[in-house]
């Protein structure tokens, strides 16, 4: 299938999502919660909702619309991801969410789409907004518009303020696919990873999202004293995959704008994974 270079303004059907607290303990579980982050694992402390769990309702909506958009989805990585929150998730309830296609755009030698999503409370109070920029690998040179220029956010020279190590084990592409519904085999398929091989280096890899969500926890522990309220932003770009089983490290430097975020691995320190990347917070 084609990219289809008329899918800008293209919108879902609002789609609802019902969830159960065990549901976001599982999510915590998949992006890296250990028992010592029992607030977010405990229903008789909310439990607190992750923000990163924003993707998860935003999820099928993407999914509906990357059918709209078409192009080669065996060479489709995830470009960059953005949440912005406007109230904390409550531990369970219903979820209304609509995706549009902001964009599609030629970058010659591939291609790019940008999904938009807003979810609500059934009662209409915006609850956050997420943005997924996609990489189409093998569908540039279709004649269509350049992208937006996007933003760059580099930290400093100097050394970061805070470097938090999160461990991932060889089994934690299983345990986030089960919370956050993203089953795309090449997480977990060595045969669907050989297939991508451009993409995973024929194995399976970590979902970008896993390591969105490890990003995440590791901000609310160093700057939000783990009030998920406080934080309100976040945004980067995935550059390199990871495997499961390696180690994430997060830095971050802090301005007096935001927090400059990026992150690498113990096992590759010398190839970011996450760039561009920064995070706007509540004070207490």
């Amino acid at each position: 299938m084609g990219l289809n270079a008329d899918a800008a303004g293209k919108r879902t059907e609002p789609i609802e999502h019902t969830y159960r607290w065990q549901d976001v303990a599982l999510y915590a579980l998949g992006v890296g919660a250990r028992a010592e982050d029992l607030d977010f694992l405990y229903e008789k402390r909310g439990p607190k909702v992750l923000p990163s769990y924003a993707v998860v309702p935003a999820f099928e909506g993407c999914r509906q619309l990357f059918d709209v958009v078409g192009g080669d989805l065996s060479s489709v990585v995830h470009g960059s991801q953005k949440i912005t929150l406007h109230k904390p998730f409550a531990p369970e309830g219903t979820l209304i969410t609509v995706g549009e296609v902001v964009g599609v755009y030629d970058l010659k030698r591939m291609a790019q789409s940008v999904i938009r999503t807003e979810t609500r409370t059934p009662d209409g109070e915006l609850v956050c907004e997420t943005e997924w920029v996609i990489m189409y690998l093998a569908d540039g040179r279709f004649g269509g518009p350049r992208p937006p220029r996007a933003p760059k956010y580099r930290p400093p020279e100097s050394e970061p303020d805070w470097t938090v190590s999160g461990p991932t084990t060889t089994e934690q592409a299983h345990i986030y696919r089960l919370g956050a519904f993203d089953l795309n085999p090449l997480h977990v398929d060595p045969e669907a990873a050989m297939k991508a091989e451009k993409v995973t280096q024929g194995r399976p890899i970590l979902h970008g999202l896993c390591t969105y969500g490890y990003i995440v926890r590791a901000i609310l522990s160093q700057e939000c004293d783990n009030d998920p309220a406080r934080l309100k932003t976040f945004y980067g770009r995935f550059s390199k995959p990871i495997w499961p089983g390696e180690t994430i490290v997060t830095s971050a430097w802090r301005t007096e704008e935001r927090l400059l975020i990026r992150a690498a691995t113990e096992e590759r320190p010398d190839e970011p994974i996450f760039t561009n990347a920064y995070a706007e917070l509540e004070t207490p």
